[in-house]
């Protein structure tokens, strides 16, 4: 069977395409445009393996997309999207473009019979901020994005909802907490960390460092990812959260602990506009319907990544 993962080529696409490969018997096709945050490198020690597919291309270019549905897939797995919320503050115009448009592309494309069904992934943001004492969103959770990058992500959300109501299309929205792991790009706040401690620079902080992130190991979001594949219902709505709810300056600290770094590495800046203050996921939906549980521990998973980031600092890691 084949599947078509768009945006394979970045931080959480690269992980779940070794997933896929590792774990299943599937084809696996990426289509990827290889932007800033993609891993070229990764893609072409990939190309050895007779199971797996590249074709450079855009989800907003109808041309690139006709080229990637030669064949009849068992689904489209939709990770393409820009997802720097900085990035998005300074300019929404390639955050729009990506995540709105091409997602409609993509449901234009479905409607015509080519995919059994797709999996469109969303991200917590879409939610909004929690209060310290308010419970974790569900799926049934208001949306309600604090900043273009999210609001891009609940447009795609809502036309990926209207799509399913309207023309009854398979589809499946995942909605994530915050990732880490090994090929996150060095702009987001983990590869920060590590990157500047290594280097014994000041590492930014925003703000008081008491903003709360649910966090979750990149591999067991990919493990949902696949369950969901295997074992979800159109339509349906699944949160995939870590419940590991750390605060910015926790997280600093435990980092800079495994790293044998001082603490006075940490500088408090300006914090960003329209900062979340909390997210935090419940995923009973997924855990009770699906089965879907968790591998690995927060610190283990941690520690894992530091490691492979230090490794990659280090020159040992090609």
């Amino acid at each position: 069977m084949n599947v078509l993962v768009t945006g394979g080529a970045g931080f959480i696409g690269i992980n779940f395409v070794h997933y896929l490969l590792k774990t299943t018997a599937y084809d696996v096709t990426v289509i990827d445009s290889l932007t800033y945050a993609s891993h070229p490198a990764e893609i072409k020690k990939l190309n050895a393996n007779p199971r797996f597919r590249f074709i450079k291309g855009s989800v907003i270019a109808h041309s690139d997309i006709e080229i990637a549905l030669d064949r009849e897939y068992e689904a489209i797995i939709h990770f393409a999207a820009e997802s720097h919320v900085d990035r998005s503050i300074h300019s929404a115009d390639k955050f729009i473009q990506t995540n709105i448009i091409g997602t409609y592309q993509l449901l234009k494309e479905l409607s015509k019979g080519f995919v059994k069904k797709m999996i469109h992934i969303s991200t917590d943001e879409v939610y909004g901020s929690l209060k310290l004492d308010d419970r974790p969103f569900t799926e049934t959770s208001p949306l309600s994005p604090n900043n273009p990058y999210s609001a891009t992500k609940a447009s795609s959300d809502l036309l990926v909802h209207a799509y399913y109501e309207t023309f009854n299309l398979p589809l499946i929205t995942t909605r994530c907490s915050n990732n880490f792991g090994p090929f996150q790009h060095v702009e987001k706040f983990i590869p920060t960390i590590v990157y500047n401690a290594f280097y014994d620079r000041k590492i930014p902080l925003y703000g008081d460092g008491m903003q709360t992130r649910d966090w979750i190991f990149v591999e067991d979001h990919c493990a949902a990812i696949a369950l969901i594949l295997e074992k979800g219902k159109s339509g349906e709505v699944y949160n995939i959260g870590g419940g590991n709810e750390k605060t910015n300056i926790d997280v600093s600290m435990e980092i800079l602990d495994m790293m044998k770094k001082p603490q006075n590495l940490v500088e408090h800046i300006e914090d960003r506009k329209g900062h979340d203050r909390r997210y935090a996921i419940n995923s009973s939906k997924l855990q009770n319907e699906l089965g879907w549980k968790q591998a690995f521990c927060f610190e283990e998973a941690l520690n894992k990544t530091v490691q492979w980031y230090i490794k990659i600092l280090e020159g040992k890691l090609p």
